[in-house]
Parts: structure tokens; C-alpha cells; sequence
């Protein structure tokens, strides 16, 4: 624990000292980025076959609507990207009244894989693209409900060729229509159907900002901070009813999770690397947490790496109040089960959103109240995660 506090708090050494913003422009590896967003359909025939020995099924409903996200993707040249994607359905298959027990039962299924993206140009405006690469499939099943708990449709998890193509339609320097299918094959070991998915969406692409503009953001007179060092405690002493509120509702912003910690601490470290003239700005950071769980005082460790996007909302003369949010930083746990939970693997992800504020001159003075969670996006078949209730910060920034 002393090495990794040792090692983050070295971060913030190299920003000591920098007083010019060179953070206006957009780094160069997220110049040559884009973000892929598409609804679409999905089609895997599960059936009666994915049921162990023993069992049989009155029905099998396979829900169509799916969704697919490229979390990150880069150009190497107008030819060649490699992108992360994340692949699920909107509502899980549906397995009815096994061998005549009057219950509905769900199979869970994701998919996530790197691809690599040849393109090539029809006109000027459209692009024919094709794309293959390795794919993890995911499968959550489930067991009876007895005390013997016997398997029904088992889980599996294993790696898989990703392959597909489609049409892209240019419509700005920044903004592209998408259509695209892709394929993976069945899997007999597992008796795990094909997937196809057909979707259509849209694509982002990170350009580099002009020279008028990085001059105009740079000239703000608005206080970016580059370096901020946090340190925060977390106690359950008042409940988690802003978990429930940020991950309920209709349209859920965060989520939740069944095993839950009643205290801990955590120490991060953020640095600057981009920010726009007066709201926006955009951080990584490292974080090394000790936490104690609600039910039994389980003792667990958290070692993180994110992204944090940051929205500044009041700018006055004592303080800048702001909202932050941060989304599948990679994170290990030193422990997997955790109040009797199965959180899948000591690899997961870490996210947390909060309200904070720089106060004073040169805003050297920080404090943020958030919430947290881990879970590992169901890139393995168990996936409880695990909440994190408020969490009280205090912090020093390094100009």
C-alpha cells in the first residue's frame, strides 16, 4: 500500500513549476480518436439447446433490440483504425417454466473485442469499411432454485473471431452515419448459439483544433487546475439513497451494487490534459483505496487508473462549483467475493461522479463529496458490484 501511494503521489511531481497552458489543444492520441454510438438488432438463436441434461423449457423468448458502442477508437491514416467495442442486448433471453416450474428465467449475454478497421473510399462522402479481430463472449446462465442449486444453462465466458463490415456517409469533418454488421461465430463446447448484430448510428471524430481557437481557450482567464491531490473518506452513516437516486429511476445515470462498503479512504491524483475556454476539461488520474464492507467488515484494497470529464458550472470570485464524471477507469480488487458477492474477478472497473468546488485565489483549494462503484461490465458471467456510498474529499492543486 505504501509503494502505490508512494507512486501516485509521484504524478503530481513533473507539474510543479509549468505555469504556460499548452492544454487547449487536444493531446495527440485523442486528435486522432473517435466514439461510435448505434441501436440495432441482434440475432442468436438460443433454444432448448443451451439447457444442461434433465431439463426442458415450456419457451424461449429472444428479445431483438440491442446496442453497440466503440468506447474507443484511433486512425492510423485514413485506411487503417483499431477500435474497443462493447456489444449487448437491450433485454435479456427469456426462458419459461423449466421442466413445468411456473417461473421466468434469464440468460445474459455480452460481447467485447478489438477490432481493426481497413476503410475504403466509394466517393468522397461514403466509405466501405471491413473489420475482424479477437472477441470475448460473455454468457451468465442459471441454476435451480433449490438448495442444490444445480446449473440449468451454465455460465461461459471464452474468446472469439469478431468479423463484419458496413457504409459510412461523411457528413462533417467530425460527424459520420454508420451501418455495420458483425458476426461471431457458435461455440460448440459451450453450445453457444452465432450472433450477428445489424445496427445503425453515428461516429465522432476527434479532430484537432484550429490555431484561433486554441489561442482564444488559452486566453480565458479561467483557472484550469493541472495537478489535484485528494484525499477522501467514505462512511454508509448516511445511507445509500443518493446511489439508489443516481442509479433508479427511468433514466439511470449511475449504478448500483449488491455487495456494499460501510467505510474506507482513498487517495487520488488527477492531471489536466485538456480543457476548453470556461467549462469543459478533461483529466486522468490514479487512485489507491482501503475499504471495509457493510455486512460482515470485510477488508478489500482498490488500485485504479481513469478518465475524469469535469463540467464547470458557477465561476465566481471565491469558488468554482463543478460536476465530474468517470467511467471504466481499469481497476484491480484484492478481493473477488466480498459480503458473499461474486464480483467476477479481481479486474473490474471503477466509476464515480460528484459535485465539488476550487476555492480561494489561484482555486489551490478543493472539496468534492461523490459516489463510486465497482463492477466489471459484465465481461465475465458473475458481476455484483460493489457501491460505494458518499465519499467526503478534501484536496490541494498544483498550478
Amino acid at each position: 500500500m505504501r509503494r502505490a501511494c508512494a507512486a501516485i503521489l509521484a504524478l503530481a511531481v513533473p507539474a510543479l513549476g509549468q505555469a504556460q497552458d499548452d492544454r487547449t489543444q487536444y493531446p495527440g492520441f485523442l486528435a486522432r480518436s473517435y466514439f461510435e454510438f448505434a441501436p440495432g438488432y441482434i440475432q442468436y438463436p438460443f433454444s432448448e439447446r443451451q439447457l444442461e441434461p434433465g431439463f426442458s423449457v415450456e419457451s424461449v423468448k429472444t428479445p431483438h433490440a440491442a446496442a453497440r458502442v466503440v468506447l474507443l477508437g484511433y486512425r492510423f491514416n485514413d485506411r487503417l483504425s483499431a477500435q474497443i467495442n462493447y456489444m449487448r442486448p437491450v433485454e435479456w433471453v427469456r426462458y419459461k417454466d423449466v421442466n413445468g416450474v411456473v417461473a421466468t428465467r434469464t440468460v445474459w449475454m455480452n460481447l467485447a473485442g478489438f477490432t481493426l478497421r481497413g476503410s475504403l473510399p466509394l466517393s468522397s462522402s461514403l466509405f466501405l469499411d471491413v473489420e475482424a479481430g479477437p472477441g470475448l463472449v460473455t454468457r451468465r446462465g442459471f441454476e435451480t432454485n433449490d438448495e442444490a442449486r444445480t446449473p440449468v444453462v451454465t455460465d461461459e465466458s471464452y474468446w472469439s473471431i469478431f468479423a463484419g463490415g458496413g457504409l459510412r456517409y461523411r457528413l462533417s469533418e467530425s460527424w459520420e452515419l454508420t451501418a455495420n454488421a458483425l458476426y461471431t461465430p457458435s461455440h460448440a463446447a459451450t453450445r453457444q448459439p452465432h450472433t450477428l448484430l445489424a445496427t445503425g448510428g453515428f461516429r465522432y471524430n476527434m479532430r484537432p483544433l484550429s490555431p484561433e481557437r486554441v489561442v482564444k481557450n488559452a486566453a480565458s482567464g479561467h483557472v484550469f487546475p493541472r495537478t489535484l491531490v485528494q484525499a477522501g473518506y467514505a462512511t454508509d452513516n448516511l445511507g445509500f439513497g443518493v446511489n439508489r437516486f443516481f442509479a433508479g429511476g427511468k433514466v439511470p445515470v449511475f449504478w448500483g451494487g449488491e455487495a456494499q462498503v460501510r467505510n474506507g479512504g482513498m487517495l487520488t491524483v488527477q492531471r489536466n490534459v485538456f480543457h476548453t475556454r470556461r467549462t469543459f476539461s478533461l483529466d486522468v488520474g490514479a487512485s489507491v483505496g482501503t475499504w471495509k464492507s457493510r455486512e460482515n467488515g470485510e477488508r478489500f484494497t482498490s488500485l485504479s487508473a481513469f478518465p475524469l470529464f469535469r463540467f464547470t458550472l458557477i465561476r465566481s470570485k471565491p469558488l468554482d462549483v463543478y460536476l465530474n464524471y468517470s467511467l471504466a477507469g481499469p481497476t484491480t480488487l484484492s478481493r473477488v467475493t466480498i459480503d458473499g458477492w461474486d464480483t467476477g474477478s479481481h479486474f473490474t472497473f471503477q466509476d464515480f461522479m460528484g459535485l465539488g468546488a476550487y476555492v480561494g485565489e489561484g482555486r489551490r483549494l478543493n472539496a468534492e463529496a461523490r459516489i463510486g462503484h465497482y463492477s466489471n461490465g459484465n465481461l465475465f458471467p458473475r458481476n455484483a458490484g460493489v457501491a460505494i456510498p458518499l465519499t467526503f474529499n478534501l484536496g490541494y492543486t498544483f498550478p
